[in-house]
């Protein structure tokens, strides 16, 4: 116990420390965890923002070994909203008070997709009055792309890398050209140069990984000076190549505890960035989010994407929430998070509080 209690002194954590922490039980895990809830309280407050998430394509141009919408998935029926049916969906989570929503879909670069993100873009905007603040979350793409969006109204972007070491990464996704660590790692700098509000983020628990491995992924967050993160504990999908290393992976339940772990230490190294309770929580525990809104996390993402898509979006088996409609999503939310002492907070964009620090050049020291 003494020595956690001096780790958690530190000002700085290294590699070691970061390892000594995320192997901590019983006892010191209750101080980890109060520790982070702590911090949470201090810098962001007891509060919680959606945003409403639009999952609206699950075509994908990738081929990543462990995602379920990967381009030679064929046992997946593939889908794409058209324009209205995502308009109106944004306007139901405006209609609602969100503060923002998340265009999500599959990796598809081209000049037909760049116009039309662009375009319904621009029209989210013109429905809310510019009020409705807009994540993108739709992969790779040139400069020039990302430049455009961000003109038209995105302000925030995830492209989660999954796995900060290169050694690692290479092993969950195909040798080729469409699948390269430095062109991702130049993604995410080319956005935070852009000014969007950059997020990124991986998986907790995959095969080959290890905690030295997700030690150097909280030390890249930090040193890269991310503005949020989404990582949740990686689940199997029986039709991707990686099922093959189903017997070998931890047993569920400790990819959920490492993924509070995870969430607790980031919380206390960053300690005003937006962290997202992932949905694949709630996959491993019917509280998971709620669990992770305790000790760190302050944003969850509704599912408002129209309920005869859901079931078609699938990352990861056992995905949840996929019959529900938005507002059975948003009642049940708004019911679990009243246990966890936090109040949602409506009709705001929900700003990372880091990213302001950071573009004005101010240390919290």
């Amino acid at each position: 116990m003494a020595d956690i209690e001096k780790i958690l002194g530190k000002g700085s954590f290294t590699r070691e420390d970061i390892i000594s922490l995320l192997s901590v039980n019983g006892e010191e895990r209750t101080l980890l965890f109060r520790r982070s809830a702590e911090t949470k309280e201090k810098y962001i407050g007891k509060k919680l923002w959606f945003r409403g998430l639009i999952e609206f394509s699950n075509i994908c141009s990738k081929d990543c070994l462990y995602c379920g919408i990967r381009k030679g998935n064929s046992n997946l029926l593939r889908y794409n909203l058209d324009d209205e049916e995502i308009i109106t969906t944004a306007r139901f989570a405006y209609d609602n008070s969100y503060g923002s929503v998340a265009l999500q879909s599959g990796e598809l670069e081209s000049p037909i997709v760049t116009a039309r993100i662009e375009n319904l873009l621009h029209r989210i905007k013109d429905l809310s009055d510019g009020k409705l603040g807009i994540t993108l979350s739709v992969g790779e793409q040139e400069p020039e792309v990302y430049r455009r969006w961000f003109e038209a109204g995105a302000h925030r972007y995830l492209l989660r890398i999954e796995a900060t070491n290169e050694s690692l990464y290479s092993k969950i996704h195909p040798d080729n050209s469409k699948h390269l660590f430095k062109r991702r790692l130049s993604c995410l700098k080319v956005l935070q140069d852009i000014g969007y509000q950059t997020g990124t983020g991986v998986m907790i628990g995959l095969p080959f990984q290890t905690l030295d491995d997700l030690a150097g992924d909280l030390l890249f967050f930090r040193d890269f000076n991310i503005d949020m993160c989404g990582m949740g504990p990686y689940i199997e999908h029986a039709d991707t190549p990686l099922i093959k290393y189903a017997g070998e992976l931890m047993p569920l339940q400790e990819r959920f505890d490492l993924t509070l772990k995870m969430i607790a230490v980031l919380r206390i190294m960053m300690k005003d960035i937006n962290i997202v309770a992932a949905t694949a929580l709630q996959a491993i525990d019917p509280i998971g989010r709620e669990k992770a809104v305790m000790i760190g996390a302050n944003i969850i993402m509704p599912n408002i994407t129209p309920g005869q898509y859901r079931k078609n979006y699938k990352l990861y088996d056992n995905k949840p929430c996929t019959d529900d409609s938005a507002e059975d999503c948003q009642n049940c939310l708004e019911a679990r998070v009243s246990l966890t002492d936090t109040e949602i907070v409506y009709g705001e964009w929900g700003d990372s509080k880091h990213y302001d620090r950071r573009r004005k050049g101010m240390d919290l020291g």
